[in-house]
């Protein structure tokens, strides 16, 4: 009977154990992480603080108990150094481990922004429970004044949940407006008034280029001079898919782990899941594609060849002050943005030359819209014909 070996113990691995769990309650599983084990929700780290969370209170159940549930073995703590493909194996800093298929469910990484100074190393980056637990020990008292780095998706939820605990926040970036990757100009400069009106300030067509100590707090200099005094820096900046192992082994690396829509590798005995995976050219890191890719990796690994599908997966941002759900068309797509708005929010749909949606961005009083949108969309990778 095949060992499989799943390296980390985020929503992707954990998922995928309990799918496999559906189909065969004796396949040998083995995981490794790099922490504790500790199951959690990740996307709740950026509203911990209206929801009065501390780290542990995130936590849905702990490695022992999951290994306890699903029959896993679990090692907490061990990280991984290498991978020896030729050998099945994997070396770790408590020694070797052997595999029969290995599962690469490794995540993301912070993307760190070029700055200098003295106080550079005193950033906070918040990608795991253990940072959100580091996070909340320092965070001052409000009204305490937090800038943060980064105006896109993870910084204007880190701010939303700031301002709503009563924090002053400034956010700064070189884009020309939040979030500016995913929403059309409409969408975002609502809620950047939406956020300025419950006292945002922002900083955009800026980076932060200089760090520096100022009594008890940081002084921070941006390109054009301005400078920026706070209590704390929150970096969110994004993510990069952690490709390092996968990388250094000789597997195919693009953005992220390079996948066939069976999750494969350029290795047939590895598997990619999640954040790290680039499955068919798309590295999808959000929730419900983990969940689509680890139904059908588990249908695989217990011996039913099953390709993943994606359906469209609108993602919410969780942006309160102006909620808003995202479905991008597809980077191939022709096709352009219709918008219009009232007092309420906003509403933005991409068609093609005939009229056929093919994305939408809808805010504040049209997010009641977005089941019959998310109908008429096309999936994003359809079942093989």
């Amino acid at each position: 009977m095949d060992r499989v070996l799943i390296l980390g113990s985020g929503l992707a691995g954990y998922t995928l154990v309990r799918e496999i769990r559906v189909h065969d309650q004796g396949l040998p599983l083995h995981m490794i992480t790099a922490d504790a084990g500790d199951f959690y929700s990740k996307p709740m780290l950026s509203t911990g603080l209206q929801n009065g969370k501390q780290a542990e209170a995130l936590v849905n159940a702990s490695a022992r108990e999951i290994a306890d549930t699903h029959g896993l073995s679990i090692e907490t703590d061990c990280r991984v150094t290498r991978i020896d493909r030729q050998a099945k194996r994997v070396i770790t800093d408590a020694g070797e481990r052997q595999y029969d298929k290995l599962i690469l469910a490794l995540g993301a990484h912070p993307i760190i922004p070029a700055m200098r100074g003295d106080a550079f190393e005193q950033r906070i980056t918040i990608n795991s429970l253990y940072d959100y637990a580091g996070f909340r020990r320092r965070l001052p008292a409000p009204p305490a004044h937090i800038a943060i780095i980064g105006p896109g998706l993870i910084g204007c939820e880190f701010a939303n949940d700031l301002l709503l605990s009563g924090y002053r926040v400034t956010l700064i970036g070189p884009d020309p407006y939040p979030i500016s990757g995913l929403l059309p100009e409409l969408t975002a400069k609502a809620l950047q008034h939406s956020m300025q009106q419950a006292g945002a300030e922002w900083r955009l067509q800026q980076t932060a280029s200089i760090m520096e100590q100022d009594g008890a707090g940081y002084r921070l200099i941006l390109t054009d001079a301005t400078r920026v005094s706070c209590d704390l820096v929150l970096s969110a900046v994004g993510l990069y898919p952690d490709t390092e192992l996968a990388e250094a082994c000789g597997l195919q690396v693009a953005r992220g782990v390079v996948a066939d829509r069976m999750l494969q590798t350029s290795d047939e005995k590895i598997y990619a899941l999640g954040d790290c995976a680039e499955v068919s050219g798309y590295n999808l890191p959000y929730v419900m594609p983990i969940m689509h890719g680890a139904r059908a990796l588990a249908k695989t690994l217990t011996g039913d060849p099953t390709e993943v599908v994606y359906p469209a997966m609108p993602v919410i941002i969780k942006t309160p002050l102006h909620p808003i759900a995202v479905a991008p068309p597809d980077r191939k797509a022709q096709g352009s943005w219709l918008c219009d708005e009232n007092r309420e929010g906003t509403r933005c749909l991409y068609r093609d030359q005939s009229g056929n949606l093919l994305g939408f961005v809808i805010s504040g009083g049209f997010m009641a819209e977005r089941q019959a949108l998310t109908k008429a969309l096309p999936p994003i990778m359809a079942a093989s014909t």
